[in-house]
């Protein structure tokens, strides 16, 4: 039963890991499948995780104790959608590069956060810790299951949130006119165009569901995990979300695997310091796996995984 349990802890840990990366890289299939690059998966990942901290906490001060992790979560998904609009203006509207538009982003969301977390906690390198965070809610019937029932029907909200998403992704992309719409932007935004579809405004419109899915991803590690949000509470989970979306090949049921693998891989560290394997293993080898694994993963996938045909031009009406 001690080993059942521990690789169910082992599960459990991988889909804690995995549901920020899930998220975060959903919100990339939308931006990208539009046509609109998004290096700037990690500076949205950093807003949200800015505004779940800073608005849950204060929600804890106004006695909103019981729902401040929800008010964190809706706080995450609306600046990270304010964050996203400034790359899809400059992407979109005013046509500059896309790769460096989410490259300050980035720049902008690690800069402007510390600093507002500076402001607003009286020169604190971190905010204050929540008391009130999610909690792993189980499955009546299912969380007794041994070796999965932990891993997988005990999980938290998020989680449960992540798997939804995923499904829903897939329905709204192949399934809807606007997820036809949304890949035939990022395939022929002149064809499109022809047939009456705005290419403008379906691509504002996968830029900030990007920015909103991006924000929860960042939402997830601070109401799950740490509790508070400083300058390396996401530490590059936007990047490997980035790989784990390219790896996935644009598609959620991919990302749902990529995200479990890269999940995985950060579990590990935790499984190791459990059996106390770490006194043989430098523990930074394994801090360091994660970021292995996504070059890896990337330097495999050259070649083999194709974007939108689309990706990364911007569109001229005049030019089609």
């Amino acid at each position: 039963m001690d080993v059942l349990r521990i690789i169910g802890e082992l599960i459990h840990t991988t889909l804690v890991f995995s549901t920020a990366l899930i998220l975060t890289a959903l919100g990339g299939i939308f931006s990208e499948r539009s046509g609109v690059v998004n290096i700037g998966l990690e500076g949205l990942m950093v807003s949200g995780a800015f505004a779940s901290a800073v608005a849950a906490y204060y929600a804890e001060q106004a006695g909103m104790t019981d729902s401040a992790p929800w008010v964190g979560v809706l706080a995450a998904v609306v600046f990270g959608i304010l964050v996203s609009i400034i790359h899809a203006v400059a992407s979109i509207t005013f046509k500059a590069d896309q790769v460096v538009s989410g490259v300050v982003i980035n720049f902008l969301a690690a800069g402007l956060t510390v600093y507002l977390v500076k402001i607003l906690f009286n020169g604190a390198g971190q905010t204050e810790t929540l008391n009130t965070v999610f909690h792993n809610v189980n499955i009546p019937g299912l969380a007794s299951i041994p070796l999965l029932g932990y891993g997988l029907f005990s999980a938290y909200p998020t989680t449960y949130l992540a798997w939804i998403l995923v499904a829903v992704t897939w329905y709204v992309l192949f399934k809807t006119p606007f997820g036809l719409r949304l890949r035939a932007v990022g395939e022929h935004p002149g064809a499109a165009d022809t047939l009456g579809v705005p290419v403008a405004r379906i691509r504002y419109i996968g830029v900030l569901l990007s920015g909103a899915l991006g924000g929860l991803g960042g939402a997830t590690i601070t109401l799950t995990t740490t509790s508070n949000f400083s300058h390396n509470t996401i530490s590059g989970q936007g990047f490997i979300a980035l790989a784990a979306m390219i790896f996935g090949k644009w598609h959620p049921f991919g990302v749902l695997g990529a995200a479990i693998f890269f999940g995985f891989a950060q579990a590990i560290k935790n499984f190791v310091q459990l059996f106390e394997i770490s006194k043989s293993i430098p523990m930074e080898f394994l801090y360091m796996l994660p970021y292995i694994l996504t070059i890896l993963v990337l330097a495999g996938a050259v070649g083999r995984a194709y974007p939108p045909a689309s990706l990364g031009e911007p569109y001229d009406p005049g030019k089609r």
